[in-house]
């Protein structure tokens, strides 16, 4: 009776940890759709979006949300509630964010969601592609929804500033993570900026923590994919790109899959970093 009791309460424990991870799939997205407070919000391009989308989903723009200096920083916390608030978004809402599959937007979103104070955030687990596979309804006319108040509360510690990175460099407690393709990191591919990376970096390109069907990998192969990198729960992991959008989609592995403590993205990336300081290659 007591082995019974046990393994009942094991079952339990492991739906509890699947429930919170802010990963959703079709299926359970459908059981959920119709509540009010769920707000399916598209990531992808406006293009792409006027094109065709999953039906009721609205759509936000991440560049939206940036200040033209330094390229794809936040513009403030003030003007991001305001724009979030006049789409319809609360951050008492069940936010469930989808983009074409690469996870960049989707994630990009994800992580300034959980900054400003956002309560329940999750992501579409395959995304359009998913949402296709399983021949759900999709649209071309815009959902609108009523304006609303956006309540920040701010998650100061998810975010580094220039100053934390330069230290963090220099620390042997912290991991920094150019989450960009090895061709990038290693200054091989023609860019805007100066080649190269952030001193003491290391390489982890976005597209492993996604399976080829844009789906998160499992827990599993998450863990061994960042200890083999050498990104432990015991460091202070900083997350940036040339802009930090393709650094949310980690974060969330990170933190939402995983539950590592400690855990910022680096929100002035490259183009903030270059602007100021100099690239390792």
């Amino acid at each position: 009776m007591k082995k019974l009791i046990l393994m009942t309460f094991v079952c339990f424990l492991g739906i509890q940890m699947s429930f919170g991870q802010d990963i959703i799939s079709v299926k359970e997205f459908l059981k959920i759709k119709k509540d009010p407070n769920v707000v399916l919000v598209s990531a992808r391009k406006p293009a792409d979006y006027k094109k065709v989308h999953i039906a009721g989903a609205i759509n936000i723009n991440h560049k939206d949300l940036y200040k033209a200096s330094p390229k794809s920083t936040l513009k403030t916390v003030a003007e991001i509630a305001k724009i979030l608030g006049e789409k319809g978004l609360s951050n008492t809402n069940t936010i469930v964010l989808y983009d074409n599959g690469s996870g960049k937007y989707s994630g990009r979103m994800y992580w300034i969601l959980k900054y400003l104070g956002a309560k329940d955030v999750k992501l579409l687990d395959g995304h359009m592609k998913a949402w296709r596979m399983a021949r759900k309804p999709v649209t071309k006319n815009p959902a609108k929804r009523k304006a609303t108040t956006f309540a920040v509360k701010l998650n100061k510690g998810i975010i580094a500033s220039i100053a934390q990175v330069k230290k963090a460099s220099n620390s042997a407690a912290s991991v920094i993570v150019d989450v960009r393709a090895a061709d990038e990191f290693k200054g091989i591919k023609e860019s805007k900026l100066p080649k190269g990376h952030i001193p003491s970096a290391i390489n982890l390109e976005f597209k492993k923590v996604l399976t080829t069907k844009g789906k998160l990998k499992s827990k599993e192969d998450l863990q061994a994919l960042f200890n083999a990198a050498g990104i432990t729960k015991d460091k202070e992991i900083i997350l940036y790109c040339e802009s930090s959008v393709r650094a949310g989609v980690v974060y969330l592995a990170l933190t939402s899959a995983l539950a590592y403590p400690n855990v910022k993205v680096y929100d002035g990336a490259l183009f903030e970093w270059t602007a100021s300081e100099i690239v390792q290659k």
